[in-house]
């Protein structure tokens, strides 16, 4: 029997509950408990609940239920203690199906043979045995391919905000992603967290359609699931990512939205069991807690398979110095950064590369890799483009006839890189050559003498004035 995160045994019950607040019951008298337990609530109408232990101490035990306390009292309501840990079962069968928030199948299929059942927390890896991501992954999106390169085994956010096309993004990253050269397509682990119905239906319609939904596992809470449930979620999709990579050698990319609402379930039992808050409210230990999840990226030495991380974070009035995404650079290997000015004008994906960083970029990109242009190139054009937006806000200063001949050049630039480089259709799959190709047409605009940032055989090699192309085009 496919049993979700549930673990029936026999275990101590328990019928002294102290006081229940919010998702949370406090049971006194306990021993023998342990931080983490797997915990059975038998509600007074002889329906049974899921919980977890959340703290121990010497007489009491605090337990969050994950489909909340509605209709549960203090008088009548048992409390099981398995002894156990939250397990979750994992199979390739999962590949297809659609999950609830807990890992219960929800799509009115069979349910599948369990291979295994794992400790939905998992289990740290050694160091020693991390290998170092160094395989790009070509997402067919010139903005993050040409400037910000995703790296096989990388844990790379997505920043964005309210109202902003992420889960665009996402979605065509989902169906594009592939490693040049390699036959493996991804397997995709998909993890909602509070997303309404609509957003889900996005996805999984996109997966459809591409085709990609039979390589997938979705693990879905809906706005109108459990918040607490929010919690479990991410840990019951990572995993399954685990098992399907590293006892499988699956290439796996796993997308978790939205961590924002995550961390906003996170909050609200912090503040249920009365602890001392952090900035802005959320608990001192947040950082600790979302590094449990996102640390859970990466590659093992002697492991054909690899977990590929992103989350995707909506920051609260676009403040990137909010805790979530605050703390979240600290952990993971950069972040993409959708820009709400740009969205405006109307370019698709909005994606801002002066502030959007891919700290494992160098690694992963290069001769045998990408190309051997491709440093000089984004180097190149990073400048270029900071260069002509900061001419923007002078022009609105002192005006464009103020400028020199370079400075409009350097103006001109910064549109048509917009336009051109950053700017591309939903379907659009651009390889990396493509993508280099047009960063070397926008340079061509530039005087040779102020290509400072490519070395001069690479200039020779693959400049259109030397290679015979048209200098200067549009697109």
């Amino acid at each position: 029997m496919y049993r979700g995160v549930n673990v029936v045994r026999a275990g101590k019950m328990y019928k002294t509950i102290e006081s229940i607040q919010g998702p949370l019951l406090f049971v006194k008298r306990t021993h023998d408990i342990a931080f983490g337990e797997y915990v059975r609530i038998v509600a007074p109408d002889g329906s049974e609940r899921r919980g977890q232990v959340l703290e121990v101490a010497q007489n009491y035990a605090l337990i969050q239920v994950f489909e909340g306390t509605e209709g549960l009292n203090a008088a009548d309501t048992k409390v099981i203690f398995t002894g156990e840990t939250l397990e979750v079962p994992v199979s390739t069968d999962l590949l297809g199906r659609i999950l609830d928030g807990s890992g219960h199948p929800i799509d009115g299929l069979p349910d599948p043979i369990p291979e295994d059942f794992r400790d939905v927390n998992g289990a740290p890896i050694n160091p020693y045995c991390r290998e170092y991501p160094r395989e790009p992954i070509q997402t067919g999106i010139s903005a993050i391919d040409g400037m910000n390169t995703l790296v096989r085994g990388q844990k790379l956010p997505l920043f964005s905000g309210f109202g902003l096309p992420h889960n665009l993004i996402a979605a065509q990253i989902l169906r594009q992603a592939t490693v040049p050269g390699k036959p493996e397509a991804f397997v995709i682990v998909f993890a909602a967290m509070g997303i309404t119905s609509d957003e889900a239906r996005f996805f999984i319609e996109d997966l459809r359609k591409s085709g990609a939904i039979e390589r997938t596992v979705c693990v879905l809470n809906l706005a109108d699931d459990p918040a607490i449930e929010r919690l479990l979620t991410p840990r019951v999709a990572l995993t399954i990512a685990e098992h399907l990579a590293f006892d499988h050698d699956f290439h796996v990319m796993v997308l978790l939205t939205d961590m924002t609402n995550y961390a906003e379930a996170l909050r609200q039992i912090s503040a249920a069991r009365e602890e001392v808050p952090g900035r802005r409210g959320y608990p001192g230990y947040m950082y600790s807690d979302l590094a449990s999840i996102y640390e859970r990226a990466g590659r093992i030495r002697g492991r054909k398979g690899t977990i590929t991380q992103m989350p995707i974070l909506t920051m609260p009035h676009d403040d990137i110095t909010h805790p979530i995404p605050d703390l979240t650079g600290y952990i993971t290997e950069g972040q993409i950064i959708i820009d709400r000015e740009l969205h405006k004008r109307g370019i698709y994906p909005p994606i801002n590369v002066l502030p959007s960083l891919s700290r494992l970029m160098k690694e992963g990109i290069g001769k045998g890799l990408t190309r051997e242009d491709h440093r000089g190139v984004s180097d190149q054009l990073y400048y270029a483009y900071a260069e002509g937006r900061s001419l923007r806000e002078l022009v609105a200063i002192v005006g464009e006839e103020a400028l020199s001949p370079r400075d409009r050049r350097y103006l001109e630039f910064a549109d048509r890189f917009e336009k051109e480089f950053v700017s591309q259709d939903f379907y659009e799959n651009r390889t990396f050559e493509e993508t280099l190709d047009i960063g070397w047409d926008l340079l061509a605009m530039l005087p040779e003498e102020e290509l400072k940032r490519i070395p001069s055989d690479i200039i020779k090699k693959w400049h259109p004035k030397y290679r015979g192309s048209k200098v200067g085009s549009s697109s």
